[in-house]
């Protein structure tokens, strides 16, 4: 008779999900960021559309984020699967960045933008599966680990971006093939997920699904001060911008995104940790403190010297802020919804934050033309201060 085999230890299945789901995420936005700077030369120099243009695409795909991981994590929950979207949402990438280095006008680029951008299904149930293998001794670390990883393969796209055109030019036919060769990583990360990734056997009756009646006057709270403060955190974009407007050279401008991506890659996984021994709440109020003293520094420029070190400075705390930023409030809000809703609950999340995202550098950018480039920084810094005055009133879920 044969013997069946011997289902690993919880804790070792636990780490080997949490490790492919690091490397596949690491694949993915190593293909992304290999195309994310020479996105702007592309739709402008090669399909010939206007900045009008590019900002209609870019606009449309972050909407589009939004609402599919709002849309994914419902069906997530209701129909009691996770892994069959993260698959999904990788394939979703990977054909659409083919996608684009075979459109030769711009309209064409919408249905791949909407494909590319439809992809970002994968993040609640990917997020809900890590939030479910872990403990609350390690559901920071846990997403740390997934966070330095996306980071790390965003700096390694970046660097391969520049190898690329610094060595063979940004000509039409290099572009394309970069764009072409960029699915390559996502489709590895795609057969990992596929081979490695075992799905934990869930009850199969349909649920009645995700509803906000699912959620506490707290979760409210803790929502309501994340809008508020992704209002007036306004995109890298504009960083990037005041930059060359303090007199830089607009050829520094890799460097000073490479410098915060740097420091977001190193410090993810130790504010993860940290968050892991001190608590979500406090690590939390560590990263809204970190955006401060970003918009803080960049007022400071107006009085002090402006060269490579001082302006070197505000994207080194970017680098810090988004490093405790993004791992800790995913751990914060799975901990703060009901288990059964988790994916629901960080799709809700992501897309309300992401809609107040949206309007936050429209607004900056009103402010900055009207009333000159340092209102956008004074706004943020009130609203920043708002958003930490709410986050002293919500309460931590008490930890095993």
């Amino acid at each position: 008779m044969m013997s069946q085999p011997v289902p690993p230890p919880p804790e070792v299945a636990a780490r080997k999900t949490v490790r492919t789901f690091a490397f596949a995420s690491f694949l993915n936005d190593m293909g992304s960021d290999m195309i994310a700077p020479i996105w702007p030369l592309f739709v402008t120099s090669v399909l010939g559309a206007n900045m009008t243009v590019l900002g209609l695409v870019d606009g449309l795909g972050e909407a589009i984020v939004s609402i599919s991981q709002a849309l994914s994590g419902y069906a997530s929950d209701r129909l009691r699967k996770r892994k069959v979207f993260v698959w999904t949402g990788y394939v979703c990438a990977a054909l659409s960045r083919f996608g684009y280095a075979i459109t030769h006008t711009w309209p064409l680029l919408i249905p791949f933008k909407v494909l590319d951008r439809a992809g970002k299904m994968r993040g609640s149930p990917r997020d809900a599966i890590i939030a479910d293998v872990s403990t609350d001794a390690n559901r920071g670390t846990n997403f740390g680990v997934l966070r330095m990883m996306d980071n790390l393969g965003a700096f390694t796209g970046i660097i391969v971006a520049l190898l690329v055109i610094g060595w063979l030019g940004s000509s039409e036919r290099v572009l394309r093939t970069m764009f072409a060769c960029a699915a390559i990583p996502t489709a590895v990360g795609i057969v990992l997920v596929l081979l490695l990734v075992k799905e934990a056997a869930q009850d199969r009756r349909l649920y009645k699904g995700f509803s906000l009646a699912h959620l506490d006057r707290n979760f409210a709270v803790f929502l309501f001060l994340s809008a508020v403060f992704s209002l007036g955190a306004f995109s890298y974009s504009l960083l990037l911008l005041y930059a060359t407007r303090m007199g830089l050279k607009t050829s520094t401008v890799p460097f000073l995104y490479l410098v915060f991506t740097a420091v977001a890659t190193m410090s993810s996984l130790p504010f993860g940790r940290l968050a892991d021994r001190i608590g979500r709440k406090a690590v939390m109020l560590m990263a809204f403190g970190l955006w401060a003293l970003t918009t803080a520094s960049l007022l400071a420029l107006q009085v002090v010297p402006v060269n490579y070190l001082s302006i070197t400075v505000p994207f080194v705390m970017f680098g810090l802020h988004k490093g405790a930023w993004e791992p800790v409030h995913k751990t914060f809000v799975a901990e703060l919804a009901p288990p059964e809703f988790r994916a629901s609950t960080l799709g809700a999340f992501q897309m309300i934050v992401g809609l107040c995202a949206l309007p936050s550098s429209l607004v900056a950018g009103y402010l900055w033309d009207s009333y000159g480039k340092f209102a956008p920084l004074s706004i943020s810094l009130g609203l920043t201060l708002a958003a930490t005055v709410m986050l002293l009133f919500v309460r931590e879920r008490r930890r095993a």
